[in-house]
């Protein structure tokens, strides 16, 4: 499957070509002191900042939000967490560590209350989403649960959704499926109850997450119900990228279920926007080669298993961590 992709009061600003962004800065009273950070609204704007798309430019922006924080020390620890987020999603994970080592010796520096657990807890995630990146969820999984556990006593719900949704993914990586199952499906439960905004967000990604679970027990007629809602889900929230991405999962169920004619149909239509965007997806790629490769037509398939190569073999992760599907793509393309 493709990667899950993981996400407005206006904090994060990219500035013209230099994409710096401004963060949620420490409230000034009418007298000019400074008071509480709303570390909601800083959440919020990481939130914000990031392009999972593009984590390099991601962590050129956090970078440059180290310097506009000021003087609030929980708030720096945790825009320092993003810096390593980004690198581990660059797959330089020992600079991600190192970074996380001196975030933890900013943490412990903390004076005891919300705002420092709330740093804990982004810390503790962001820790474990390196080790999971890295192919340790056995030992990703404590931290993500002790996050789920800090976040929610720090008051920060779409934080405590984001650790649920991980230890999700670290249970499905370490194969505990039916924990990933329970997992997810709390995490939707919070993020459908929440009266927070931001947790609201997180259901069109649990919903995939779901999805996803199901199909791959083969439970096809389900999955695809739940990427239905995904799909619906994503239109809500106006995200022109993600509801592509959301129309692609509900594609590629229907072509698990056999029903070639409408997936071929939903892909060719995802294929012409995306090259309308200039935005060619290897994924869609790959997608119309295996439909037109299971309807009986191989020498049509072939073009199309190319794109996907030179889409997919381009990107690092799949490249590394999925050296059969990038093999198997060359081999269906016909070339040498």
């Amino acid at each position: 499957m493709r990667p899950v992709p993981s996400a407005s009061l206006l904090l994060a600003i990219v500035l013209a070509l230099a994409g710096t962004v401004l963060p949620a800065r420490a409230k000034t009273s009418p007298t000019g002191k400074a008071t509480m950070t709303d570390y909601r609204a800083l959440e919020k704007t990481i939130r914000d900042t990031w392009d999972f798309h593009d984590p390099s430019t991601s962590e050129k922006r956090f970078v440059a939000m180290l310097d506009s924080v000021g003087g609030d020390a929980a708030a720096l620890a945790i825009v320092h967490t993003q810096v390593a987020r980004a690198q581990a999603l660059q797959r330089r994970f020992d600079d991600a560590n190192a970074t996380l080592d001196t975030v933890a010796t900013q943490v412990k520096t903390l004076p005891a209350g919300r705002p420092a657990m709330h740093a804990q807890a982004r810390l503790d995630i962001e820790r474990g989403r390196a080790l999971n990146s890295g192919g340790d969820p056995g030992r990703a999984r404590p931290l993500f649960e002790q996050a789920f556990t800090e976040a929610d006593s720090a008051g920060q719900a779409a934080l405590a959704v984001d650790a649920a949704h991980m230890v999700a993914i670290a249970a499905g990586n370490d194969s505990a499926a039916s924990d990933a199952l329970a997992w997810n499906e709390r995490a939707l439960a919070m993020a459908e109850s929440s009266n927070d905004p931001e947790a609201r967000k997180w259901r069109a990604s649990l919903l995939n997450n779901l999805g996803w679970t199901y199909h791959d027990a083969k439970d096809y007629d389900k999955a695809l119900a739940l990427f239905e809602r995904a799909l619906a889900a994503r239109k809500e929230m106006g995200d022109e990228r993600n509801t592509r991405e959301a129309r692609w999962c509900v594609a590629r169920c229907l072509r698990s279920l056999g029903r070639l004619d409408e997936a071929l149909a939903q892909q060719q239509a995802l294929e012409k926007e995306c090259a309308a965007a200039k935005e060619p997806d290897g994924y869609v790629f790959e997608e119309l080669g295996e439909i037109l490769y299971a309807q009986g037509k191989p020498e049509d398939a072939k073009p199309w298993f190319g794109k996907a190569y030179d889409e997919l073999n381009a990107d690092p992760f799949i490249r590394n961590e999925e050296p059969d599907r990038v093999a198997r793509l060359l081999k269906l393309s016909g070339r040498p």
